[in-house]
């Protein structure tokens, strides 16, 4: 039983460090939203961005290019695969924490 429960602790630790790393990579990644606002008649394009309770809007300029667009979906596309791995490495956290104090959920 004390090398299952090695095998498990390895895990564990594992699993922490890799869900650091995506929560560093989220961080990394600040990701926001597009916003057109019309000022006297002219468009203008912002990113905002939520820093805490306040939303912060980052002037893009009049026109937005094809890059700039195709980066922030694959940035978004990022974001997401992030999100989604995290809540996995997080029930698989819980899962082995409480197999390794000898809790199972069946």
């Amino acid at each position: 039983m004390g090398m299952i429960k090695g095998v498990l602790r390895e895990e564990l630790e594992n699993s922490k460090k890799i869900k650091q790393g995506y929560e560093k990579a989220l961080k990394a990644n600040p990701g926001g939203c597009i916003v057109k606002k019309i000022i006297k008649g002219h468009s203008y394009y912002y990113l905002a961005i939520r820093d805490g309770k306040k939303v912060k809007f980052i002037y893009k300029g009049k026109v937005l290019s094809k890059d700039f667009l195709a980066e922030l979906k694959k940035q978004k596309r990022l974001r997401k695969k992030y999100k989604d791995n995290i809540v996995k490495l997080n029930k698989q956290i819980k899962f082995l924490e409480k197999s390794l104090h000898g809790k199972e959920d069946v």
